[in-house]
């Protein structure tokens, strides 16, 4: 049988070298998430932008659309009957879409039963 090798370290060393093998493994986990977390923070400002170009070009698309509309109703009805036509048929359009968010809405967010709200 072997006795203790004066050489091995005392179980406070390797406590104390776990220890600081943990913190270490911690602070680099840490690193870890920051990197992830910027990058993906780079990847969602600029799929933000893209989304909010779009959203703008598709803005200047329906008035696009709705000017040629006028514009070609105006031939046959006038320009003013024309615009008329042209905002009644879109607020009507505007309505249908508004009442269909709220249903949404309401559906999404409506109480659980049994819940007390």
């Amino acid at each position: 049988m072997a006795l203790h090798d004066p050489e091995d370290p005392s179980i406070g060393q390797v406590l104390t070298r776990l220890i600081a093998d943990a913190k270490e493994y911690g602070r680099a986990e840490v690193d870890y998430y920051k990197t992830l977390a910027a990058a993906r923070k780079n990847d969602a400002v600029t799929g933000l932008i893209a989304g909010v170009a779009a959203a703008v070009l598709g803005l200047g698309l329906v008035c696009a659309l709705l000017v040629g509309l006028i514009l070609t109703l105006a031939t046959l009805i006038g320009p003013g009957l024309a615009t008329l036509a042209v905002v009644l048929l879109t607020a009507a359009v505007i309505a249908l879409l508004a009442r269909m968010a709220i249903d949404r809405f309401r559906h999404a967010f409506r109480a659980q039963p049994g819940s007390k709200r």
